[in-house]
């Protein structure tokens, strides 16, 4: 065997190596994503890959280069035998692993080294929070346009999970759309100012964070009864069988009750007599609380019926029932001495305003973040009668004399004219009595009706409290207007001593004001909250004794 056979034999082996680059690279370019073979295995060129490579000198090493006949340069072949030329073959795994420089291109390298990061010893890392808290059936993009992540064997030999392992390997489907279609609708909430929204976002985050409170039904926890003493109290007994004198406005603060973890909408006083030392307030926690506010200012009863903010609640007059209302749809017709559920329904709208009828005691009205108001009859739980006007939110509901006509405030108020603003409605036929009540452009958060003379107040949002007759056409007295308290976009109620004397409000800047009923002049003003006082009522029987709640969670009561 002569020069001119080795050099034969040298070109046939350049042009097997080269046609075996040329499958590499096509491989590599291929979508496939097979493993590496283990050693001793056959690959698809049909060459057994040569273990024993890993321990040859680097002078028999294929990394080693030799000229051959034309002047280029060849890898020297390792054989088994230099007589058997079929016995060749190419260590695929050491092509050209000593000098990488000499590769033409560095897509011929065969196997091609995966691109691994250097991981610890310790156990694989915890997938991130964005893959963690992606709802059931969602990929995210990066995991989407990646078919496949191989897995990287960590030095202790335990693999680390793939991505598509941590994500899920299917994509979102038909039920996930549908799905995420529904969440969409569902998280369609009223608007928000802007001053609120930060209180809002801290409200969310520590109820997320720290509640530990059942949620009512939706926990399965029934509310226990109403622990309250048979007997009456002792402050209230002997102001039960005589007349209610003078009303006297208070200087001090007997009471601060603290619980809400959120903003307390409204209080109101029990209306009997002889439970009149309970006093209901309602928040935006998702609660409503039943206090003892005479004799030692304690919580009685804490009630997690709803699933969103209490926006209104209100006693019932034979004085051992709540009806609540929130923005979760509900309401709930709750038994004070069993616990129980009386009453449960769900209305078509978020719920801002109760009204019970002053005469049937089984009927209440219910508005909200709707063009109509409803009434319902408990003892059928269905809708008897609806109320429909061209508006977008019912702020409040006051009945008149009889409970044949009531009212509702409205937020339907434009530029040129304020014709809904209030709205005085027929209960038996649902048609509009009139319409064209308050004519200044501003909007009235909340109604409030005197106890001895036939005329009501409106608070409204021009800062100052309107007077009106309850008496058909409903005119607004010009003469007499009560300023000097803000509300800038607060519900901000009101409310008319017992003697019907004094008028008590509160405020966007936390102060409560009194006033003459008579004369409009300002009587007193007490400062007792931070944050906006948005509720104020007088007892019922105790002639110096008043309670107000704010936009901070708490309710004082003043003696």
């Amino acid at each position: 065997r002569g020069p001119r056979a080795s050099g034969k034999f040298a070109l046939e082996g350049q042009r097997e190596t080269v046609s075996l680059m040329a499958s590499l690279v096509a491989y590599e370019d291929s979508d496939s994503e097979a493993e590496t073979e283990p050693a001793g295995s056959f690959h698809p060129v049909g060459q057994m890959e040569d273990t024993s490579a890993m321990l040859r000198p680097p002078e028999q090493d294929f990394g080693s280069r030799v000229l051959d006949a034309t002047g280029g340069w060849a890898p020297s072949l390792v054989c088994g035998s230099h007589d058997d030329p079929t016995t060749c073959r190419l260590p695929l795994a050491r092509l050209w692993s000593q000098d990488p420089g000499s590769c033409p291109s560095q897509r011929l390298r065969w196997p091609r080294p995966e691109p691994e990061a250097t991981l610890p010893d310790s156990p694989p890392a915890r997938p991130s929070l964005w893959t963690s808290q992606a709802p059931a059936g969602h990929v995210p993009l990066a995991a989407a346009r990646s078919k496949q992540v191989r897995v990287c064997w960590e030095p202790s030999g335990s693999p680390k999970p793939s991505l598509d392992a941590r994500t899920g390997s299917e994509g979102p489907g038909k039920g996930s759309s549908s799905l995420q279609r529904k969440r969409r609708e569902d998280c369609v909430v009223p608007y928000i100012p802007k001053r609120l929204r930060p209180l809002q976002a801290l409200s969310t985050e520590t109820d997320s964070g720290k509640d530990t409170e059942a949620r009512g039904p939706l926990a399965g926890r029934v509310p226990a009864p109403l622990c309250v003493a048979p007997e009456v109290s002792e402050f209230i007994q002997p102001y039960l069988d005589s007349q209610y004198k003078e009303t006297k406005i208070p200087k001090t603060v007997l009471f601060h009750l603290r619980g809400h973890r959120g903003p307390v909408n409204s209080v109101q006083w029990c209306p009997v007599s002889a439970r009149s030392h309970m006093l209901l307030s309602t928040s935006m926690d998702k609660t409503f609380k039943v206090w003892n506010a005479v004799d030692s200012g304690s919580c009685l009863q804490t009630y997690s019926l709803h699933s969103e903010a209490v926006r209104a609640a209100r006693w019932s007059p034979c004085g051992r029932r709540i009806l609540s209302g929130g923005f979760d749809f509900a309401l709930h017709l709750t038994d004070l001495e069993t616990g129980t559920q009386l009453f449960s329904s769900r209305s078509d709208f978020r719920i801002t305003a109760l009204r019970f009828h002053p005469r049937d005691h089984s009927v209440f009205v219910c508005g909200g973040f709707s063009s109509e108001m409803k009434a319902w009859d408990i003892r059928t739980s269905k809708v008897v009668r609806s109320y429909k006007a061209t508006i977008q939110q019912t702020l409040d509901i006051l009945f008149l004399r009889e409970g044949s006509e009531f009212l509702s405030s409205t937020d339907a108020s434009s530029r040129d004219s304020a014709d809904r603003t209030i709205i005085a409605w027929d209960f038996q036929s649902s048609a509009k009595i009139s319409n064209q009540i308050f004519h200044e452009r501003y909007t009235c958060p909340s109604l409030t009706l005197h106890p001895r003379e036939p005329v009501f107040l409106a608070q409204t949002n021009g800062n100052y409290l309107a007077l009106f007759s309850a008496v058909w056409p409903y005119r607004m007295s010009r003469r007499r207007r009560y300023e000097g308290h803000k509300v800038e976009g607060y519900s901000v109620g009101c409310d008319c001593s017992p003697d019907g004397d004094l008028l008590l409000t509160g405020s966007a800047d936390g102060r409560t004001l009194v006033y003459s009923f008579r004369t409009a002049n300002r009587a007193r003003t007490l400062h007792g909250h931070t944050q906006a006082c948005v509720g104020a009522t007088f007892h019922p029987v105790l002639p110096s004794m008043l309670a107000t709640c704010s936009w901070e969670g708490d309710v004082k009561i003043w003696h």
